[in-house]
């Protein structure tokens, strides 16, 4: 059985203090964890998956310009990997390998990485049944991309020291929406 780690969202919009709609302290504690996944995961030969927002400078015709401030913005640093993850990305980029060959960068334009994206023809090329998440935000778009994986029949593992929110009662309540509906196991 192939699995693959879809980490999504992990940026400096929306990780870093000052980021453009930050998670704030909650997303900056589950650094380690995501950055320690990706490496076990590139280096097992599993496949890593970086989805990642991205959104046209003031784009009047997306839903979100009227819910969210500007972020994840094509061209800005807000966008960067944020942390540990970013640091382990950049250094695997300049060595190259074959751990470099199972990393991709997958924009993604609404809260699902399935959304608009190749991400699920990408996961069954590769024989991929086993889809295990990280990132930000649980409540919003580690949610919305667990439900269309489950919609697509992938089995579930949500890394619960690997996901964050700014709202702890959203985060808390997606857990249990991830393992009692969605049938995901929460390691």
């Amino acid at each position: 059985m192939a699995r693959a780690l879809l980490v999504i969202d992990y940026t400096v919009d929306f990780v870093a203090e000052e980021g453009a709609l930050t998670c704030g302290a909650p997303a900056q504690a589950v650094d380690g964890a995501i950055t320690r996944l990706a490496q076990q995961f590139a280096e097992r030969g599993d496949w890593v998956v970086l989805a990642v927002d991205v959104h046209d400078p003031e784009d009047p015709y997306h839903p979100e310009s009227v819910l969210f401030p500007p972020h994840n913005v094509r061209g800005t640093p807000g966008r960067a990997l944020y942390g540990q993850l970013g640091e382990w990305y950049q250094r695997l980029q300049g060595e190259g390998g074959a751990a470099a060959g199972r990393v991709r960068w997958l924009d993604k334009m609404r809260y699902s990485a399935f959304a608009g994206t190749d991400l699920d023809l990408y996961l069954r090329a590769r024989g991929v049944t086993e889809l295990h998440l990280a990132g930000v935000c649980t409540d919003i778009c580690v949610l919305h991309t667990a439900v269309d994986a489950y919609n697509r029949g992938y089995q579930l593992v949500v890394h619960e020291q690997a996901v964050a929110s700014f709202n702890p009662a959203g985060h808390t309540w997606a857990l249990g929406h991830f393992r009692n509906v969605l049938g995901a196991e929460l390691r």
